[in-house]
């Protein structure tokens, strides 16, 4: 069973919270840059995770399952980790055009928005946004 679940903290609330500023100037940016592709309104996944619609998940084997935001971020400290944007195999093509970037098992990290053409994350969130398999 996952962790990490949607809460009631308003995520203008903890988007303020984000130290350093410039962390929580990228995380208001990503917030509306998510808003506008995906449509709908963000909702805290545990404490950190910023995220958008939600699909139920289980492994192969039965043994994993839960729920998780379709796309999701987190302004973390050291990075901006973004969620959702490498799960399918034309995202996977798509990423090396992102610009400058770095992966993680599940995730993608940015240091900063700069660094990437938000055209190309716009597209991504998009096909994550509108996968059928999940």
């Amino acid at each position: 069973m996952a962790k990490t679940k949607p809460t009631n903290v308003p995520v203008e609330e903890f988007l303020l919270g984000v130290v350093p500023p410039k962390r929580q100037s990228d995380g208001v940016a990503l917030a509306e840059i998510f808003r506008e592709v995906t449509g709908t309104e963000p909702v805290m996944w545990g404490p950190t995770m910023v995220g958008y619609g939600s699909f139920h998940y289980a492994s192969a084997s039965g043994s994993t399952e839960g729920d998780w935001p379709r796309v999701a971020f987190s302004p973390r400290k050291a990075q901006l980790s973004l969620y959702g944007l490498k799960d399918l195999p034309e995202q996977v093509s798509l990423l090396p055009q992102l610009g400058t970037y770095t992966e993680g098992v599940g995730c993608v990290y940015v240091k900063k928005l700069e660094d990437v053409d938000l055209s190309v994350m716009r597209q991504l969130i998009a096909m994550a946004w509108n996968r059928t398999d999940g």
